[in-house]
């Protein structure tokens, strides 16, 4: 039988706003952005740490729907930690080599109320879901 997505590919964190996760053991993050809101993107070596803004986002994808109706638009802009919209689905990923700490912590921080999932993908260390590690600890 072949190995889940779960586990061999990703580990996802379904309400990520505001929530710092380990990058550790993945080869980078996809963001999925919905809510007219402003996201801004930090990293921390710790958990607890200190969160700074990580200005790496320099290509993105927007939707103007959230449920599957319409195409993926790229966009690009000069590196920054902060990604705008006013309706609909943005994307955007890190990867571990844009930081400098590759055990670093990442959150995704919202100026209102905006919703964010985060997706660590490419696991370094492939396990059954039941054993993968809380990212958020």
């Amino acid at each position: 039988m072949a190995m889940e997505a779960l586990g061999r590919l990703l580990n996802p964190i379904a309400i990520a706003a505001g929530k710092p996760f380990s990058l550790k053991d993945a080869g980078g993050a996809m963001f999925i952005c919905t809510g007219n809101d402003t996201f801004t993107l930090k990293a921390s070596s710790t958990f607890g740490g200190s969160y700074t803004n990580l200005a790496v986002i320099t290509r993105y994808y927007t939707n103007t729907s959230t449920d599957g109706t319409a195409k993926w638009v790229k966009a690009t802009q000069a590196a920054a930690a902060t990604v705008t919209q006013t309706s609909g689905t943005t994307v955007f990923h890190v990867l571990q080599s844009q930081v400098a700490d590759p055990n670093c912590y990442l959150e995704v921080t919202v100026g209102a109320s905006g919703l964010v999932t985060a997706i660590p993908y490419d696991l370094m260390i492939q396990r059954a879901p039941a054993n993968l590690a809380a990212l958020g600890a």
